[in-house]
């Protein structure tokens, strides 16, 4: 049974009960016991754990985990401190250092302060097979996150999607509540930033939103 420990464990019941959930769940277990899968089992939620529902103030949607060795704790995009932040991560850095001044270069990785300032570090699938990206892909994740953004979207208070790249741009589809501000450009990755990511200024758009709105601005340090 699925333990989160906020408001998201009422909101999430009906889709941990249902039977798609549940044949993931014998996926899941059996992928554990015969092959490496990242993250730790016990950190595929902290995404939801960190950012309770009725704190999300931004949504930062990713593809899946990474699936180097100790990379993936359950934030899209980050990794623990002590690994090398990967380019994307790099990309993202940069532009927040250009955009509103933060400089979190030559730091560590770690966006776990984030997820506590409010930002909803929500990768699409939750779990991979090391060094097989999108490995579990379509295994019944999309459903449970797909489900998120949902509730999410219906949410009165306005919060801030920001959805890079083709696949999470896909998602838009479902952020339908106009008191929302979605916000949409290329992926991080070096093989895209320079195509729409460099220089997007989500960042600050996100907080100018965000005071606009009566709410605090989000911290993007990592200290």
């Amino acid at each position: 049974m699925v333990h989160i420990g906020n408001d998201w464990d009422a909101l999430l019941k009906p889709e941990f009960d249902s039977e798609y959930y549940q044949k993931l769940r014998r996926f899941l277990a059996e992928e554990y016991r015969t092959k490496r899968i990242y993250p730790d089992m016990y950190d595929i939620f902290n995404a939801l754990k960190y950012t309770p529902y009725s704190a999300v103030r931004c949504v930062i949607l990713g593809q899946d985990p990474y699936h180097n060795e100790g990379q993936a704790h359950g934030l899209s995009f980050s990794v623990r401190k002590g690994i090398q932040p990967p380019p994307s991560l790099v990309n993202i850095f940069n532009e927040i250092y250009s955009d509103v001044g933060v400089d979190n270069r030559g730091k560590h990785g770690e966006l776990t302060k984030w997820a506590k300032e409010g930002v909803l570090l929500l990768n699409a699938s939750l779990t991979v097979r090391a060094g097989q990206a999108n490995s579990h892909s379509g295994m019944g994740w999309e459903q449970l996150t797909d489900a998120i953004i949902k509730l999410l979207t219906q949410r009165e208070e306005p919060m801030v999607f920001l959805l890079w790249g083709s696949y999470a741009r896909k998602k838009a589809v479902y952020i339908t509540n106009p008191r929302h501000l979605v916000l949409q450009c290329a992926h991080p990755s070096p093989l895209s930033a320079y195509h729409g990511f460099i220089g997007c200024r989500h960042f600050s758009k996100t907080n100018n939103f965000l005071v606009k709105n009566g709410m605090p601005p989000i911290d993007w340090s990592i200290d």
